[in-house]
Formats: structure tokens, C-alpha cells, sequence
């Protein structure tokens, strides 16, 4: 029997309610035995009765639905609480005295904030991954078509002509040095999200290392009329704590593509900035600039901002990532600013060197 039945009760207002229709029925019956037996029970012990119904009822109902509701909430918090804590944390112990539903509710939202976060880092990281597969396949399969190429052309014949074989037998190597020139990178980007390469940390002069590469892409910068050159500020030692190998692979990166970019008859500017504790590094060049909204995107892997003249420039479209992959593991930062028609400078930070004196 079911006098009243709100909607969205409490479980104390539920406690009462259950208690408060089984009184009701005890007070009904109660009451047909009154008309049915006047004499033997009195007004008043119907209605102390229907009080001490009311209220035992009303008592065991809420330790009862205390209870349950406590086995089953701790049931859903233990369950969130662990996929939350590491594995080494020990078990939660919960008390029935205290009070869970705050902690369930606390738990259950910062629970649901970090599984959308996790959500959304997971289809980030999907779309991710699709578009490094169809980069990874699209590098690699110009150069294995062409070498398909070379190879069917030779075998129909070709190898007759001493001249044409070897003409395609260079051009069928320099397909498989650009898919050895990937892999390579590849996994040197790969060693380094792995924690795989340890760095050689000493300290160095960097402007004696900028002049050293300087002197060896001199040749390609003539060959496209560009001046390599240091700024005013850069003639005098800046010493730094980092891998000089690594280094040099970056500055090499960096003033390879300002040539490969570059105008004819321009220049790339190499300068060094003492910022107290780091000393900044910057490659400028007087190319044709990058748009604005390729610049976020500027080092991820295989990013191309002119695809169809990029690959006829050369490159695997791997360096810039493995330059941001080295200059991160020395615990330093690397930007760029562009300007379309005017040109784009890089800049990254090294530590400065306490002890400033010559390595062997």
C-alpha cells in the first residue's frame, strides 16, 4: 500500500515514506479492529502505537536503505578511485560513518574531466597517426616507383646501352639513398621520443661551430647566389653546454633550407643574442617567407608548406622535426618568425657555459 510516491525522493525523505505507509495500514487495521471490538482497545493505544510504528519503522528503514545505498555507491567510488590511482597506491578503505557522497561526486566529475581530456587527446592522436601513415607512404613510394622504373627499363634492354644503364643505375641509387635518407631519420626521430639517444653535454664555443658549417655549405650557397654571413654581434666567442654533434646538425639543417629557399643574390644571417642565462641562436633569411597559418605546424613530421616545390628542392621533409626533437632534449626552445615576400628567421636557445674554455 503506497499513500505517497514522489518523483525524486531523498533516501532520507524515502526511509520516511516507507515507514509512513506501513504505519498507515497498521493504523487502518487497527481502526476496523476498533469498530469491530469497541471495548477492547482504546483510542489513544491506537495512536501511540501508530507513533512507535512510525517511528522504529522509519529507523530501520533509513539504517537499511543507509546500508544499501553505502554498498553500492563505495562499489562505483572504489571502481573510479582505482582507475585513477597508480597501480602501486593501496586499496581505499571507506567508512560507512563518513560521508561518501560528496567524495563519489567529487570523484565521478574530475573522473569525467579527465576521460574527455583522454577522449580527445586519443582522436587527436588518431588523426595524427593517419596522417604520418599517408605521408610515411606517399614519401616513399616515389622513390620505389622509380626505381621499379629504372630497374624494368634496364632489364627490357637498356643495360645494351652502356650509357643509359649507368645513367639509370645513379638514378635507381640516388632513389634508394633518399629511402635510406628516410628510414634514417625515422628512427632518429624515433630514439629520441623513446628516450633513446643520450646527449654528450660539454661546452663549446658555438660561434667557432656556425663558422665551421659556414665554411662547408659555402659551395651551395654560391651555386645559388647567396651570401652566407654573421651579424655585427657575432664575431667573438659564445660558449655553450650542449652536444656539439647535435648542434651542428641543426645549424646545418637550418642554413640548408635558407639556401634551398632563398632568393638568388641574397643573404643568410647568422647571429648570437646573450640572454643572461642562455644564449640565442638565430638563422634569417631573405626568402619568400611562410604564410602565417603554416607556421604551427612548421615542425611536425613531413609538413610541407609547398609540397609540389619542396620535394623538387630535395629533403625528406624530416628535418625540422628532428631539429625541434634536439633542441627539446636539451631542455631548450626553438621558434620561428615569417613574413611572406621579406623572409623568415629561426632562433633557438642553448644553455650558456659556466666554464668557458676550449674542449679537446
Amino acid at each position: 500500500m503506497i499513500l505517497i510516491s514522489p518523483k525524486n525522493p531523498t533516501p532520507q525523505l524515502l526511509a520516511f515514506i516507507t515507514a509512513l505507509n506501513q504505519s498507515v495500514a497498521v493504523l487502518i487495521a487497527l481502526s476496523i479492529l476498533k469498530i469491530v471490538l469497541p471495548a477492547s482497545i482504546e483510542w489513544w493505544t491506537i495512536g501511540l502505537v501508530f507513533v512507535l510504528q512510525l517511528v522504529f519503522s522509519t529507523l530501520f528503514f533509513g539504517e537499511a536503505l543507509k546500508r544499501f545505498i553505502y554498498n553500492k555507491v563505495k562499489l562505483i567510488y572504489k571502481s573510479i578511485h582505482s582507475l585513477k590511482a597508480p597501480k602501486s597506491s593501496p586499496p581505499i578503505q571507506v567508512n560507512i560513518n563518513t560521508h561518501i557522497m560528496d567524495k563519489v561526486e567529487k570523484e565521478v566529475t574530475e573522473w569525467a574531466k579527465d576521460w574527455s581530456k583522454e577522449i580527445k587527446y586519443m582522436k587527436k592522436t588518431e588523426q595524427f597517426r593517419k596522417e604520418f601513415i599517408d605521408n610515411v607512404s606517399h614519401e616513399l613510394k616515389t622513390p620505389i616507383f622509380n626505381i621499379q622504373g629504372y630497374l624494368y627499363t634496364l632489364i627490357e634492354g637498356a643495360m645494351e646501352d652502356p650509357e643509359i644503364a649507368e645513367k639509370y643505375l645513379q638514378r635507381a641509387i640516388d632513389n634508394v639513398d633518399r629511402i635510406a635518407e628516410i628510414v634514417q631519420e625515422l628512427n632518429q626521430i624515433s630514439k629520441f621520443e623513446t628516450g633513446g639517444i643520450q646527449l654528450d653535454i660539454k661546452p663549446f664555443n658555438v660561434h667557432d661551430l656556425v663558422e665551421d658549417v659556414i665554411s662547408d655549405m659555402e659551395i651551395s650557397a654560391q651555386r645559388k647566389k647567396i651570401n652566407l654571413e654573421l651579424k655585427d654581434n657575432a664575431h667573438k666567442p659564445y660558449w655553450v653546454n650542449a652536444d656539439r654533434e647535435m648542434i651542428r646538425q641543426v645549424i646545418v639543417n637550418l642554413v640548408s633550407n635558407s639556401i634551398k629557399y632563398g632568393r638568388e643574390n641574397g643573404k643568410t644571417l647568422i647571429g648570437f643574442y646573450d640572454l643572461d642565462k642562455n644564449i640565442l641562436v638565430e638563422v634569417s633569411d631573405t626568402g619568400k617567407g611562410i604564410s602565417q597559418e603554416h607556421l604551427p605546424r612548421l615542425f611536425e613530421r613531413f609538413y610541407r608548406v609547398d609540397k609540389g616545390r619542396s620535394r623538387d628542392e630535395g629533403g625528406t621533409g624530416l628535418g625540422l622535426s628532428i631539429v625541434k626533437h634536439i633542441i627539446e632534449a636539451h631542455n631548450q626552445t626553438i621558434n620561428v618568425r615569417s613574413r611572406v615576400d621579406v623572409g623568415s628567421t629561426f632562433g633557438f636557445t642553448l644553455e650558456k657555459a659556466k666554464k668557458q674554455e676550449k674542449t679537446i
